[in-house]
């Protein structure tokens, strides 16, 4: 770290294709909110990323831009401590990822974990968009152009920072300078959130999530749908706690570890109802995003401001990122004009 870099530099963000729920919460937003008092922080609005998956419908990434910065500053990311910036509006990211794609075989992204578990939930098979196959490359470019150390993630993104540390290597090794620096995961609390159905992560893709800016009726309906233990058919019945999603929100979201060990508990020996359980996780819920869900609104009416926000932080990272850009073609023996 430089001798003036006395704060260690964070990127993190999200593809823009819907609202933010909990499992962005939970797997790095809460992070975001405590890491900026003691870091220097960039969030990424990743909208060309968003593309790799909807490059034939690009007003799915464009409906969600200020929902996405409202989700940003309801749940405490403060623009005053955290720059927040535009994917798309940062031409040396780009860049970067042509430059990096040239280090990087078919074979290699292939193999990635992350890549091949979403290509066989998007059913893409050999329809695989090229973008969509490349994005880990992307991701790298966004991670080496602002020099971050530190990048909260899920626990599902791990294979993306260890392909962005490969990168990192071969162009320090290319260059023979040590220009871009090597960064480590930093995983959420819960890792990866399930679904409300008990299938795979919390997905929008798949529909199973709860958002940030969920009315009151919707959340209570959702958590009462939640896929607990299919064999607890009466209370008196021992349930079990491994599977059961609502205690896994219980054990991610509820601030009295006491009292969820104790349900837990009373639910495995049996006597403990789901509909308690599920009223316990809900008034959490409630208690947890009301208040979001209040600012957020008001964030929302005020969209010139929420615009004002990513302009301010995209010319900040824009000059971060080009600084990046050319010490690596100057490092490349590239013509930097």
């Amino acid at each position: 770290m430089p001798a003036h870099q006395t704060k260690p530099i964070i990127l993190t963000g999200d593809r823009i294709t819907g609202p933010l729920h909990l499992g962005h919460y939970i797997g790095s937003l809460h992070q975001r909110v405590l890491l900026q008092h003691s870091s220097t922080q960039y969030v990424l609005m990743a909208d060309l990323q968003g593309l790799t998956d909807n490059g034939a419908h690009p007003e799915k990434v464009n409906r969600y831009l200020y929902d996405v910065v409202a989700d940003y500053l309801a749940v405490g990311i403060d623009p005053a401590l955290s720059v927040i910036c535009l994917q798309s509006a940062l031409p040396a990211l780009a860049e970067l990822t042509l430059l990096y794609l040239n280090l990087v075989t078919v074979s290699r992204l292939e193999r990635n974990p992350t890549v091949k578990h979403e290509i066989i939930q998007k059913q893409f098979t050999r329809t695989v968009p090229a973008g969509f196959l490349i994005y880990p490359v992307s991701q790298a470019a966004d991670i080496s152009a602002f020099k971050a150390e530190l990048v909260p993630v899920g626990e599902d993104q791990l294979p993306m920072i260890e392909q962005t540390n490969e990168i990192v290597s071969k162009v320090n090794s290319i260059t023979g300078e040590s220009l871009l620096v090597h960064c480590r995961a930093q995983v959420g609390k819960a890792g990866r959130l399930p679904g409300i159905d008990g299938n795979g992560k919390m997905s929008k893709s798949l529909g199973n999530v709860i958002n940030l800016s969920v009315s009151e009726d919707d959340l209570t309906r959702a958590v009462n749908a939640m896929f607990t233990d299919p064999q607890h058919l009466r209370v008196s019945d021992p349930g079990r706690i491994e599977g059961n999603v609502v205690f896994t929100y219980l054990d991610a979201f509820h601030p009295d570890t006491a009292l969820v060990s104790d349900l837990k508990a009373q639910y495995q020996g049996g006597g403990l109802g789901d509909r308690q359980c599920k009223i316990v996780l809900n008034d959490c819920l409630q208690t947890l995003l009301a208040a979001v869900r209040e600012e957020r609104a008001r964030l929302m009416a005020d969209k010139p401001y929420l615009l004002s926000v990513i302009r301010s932080g995209t010319e900040k990272a824009r000059e971060v990122t080009q600084q990046t850009l050319d010490q690596v073609k100057r490092g490349m023996g590239l013509f930097v004009i």
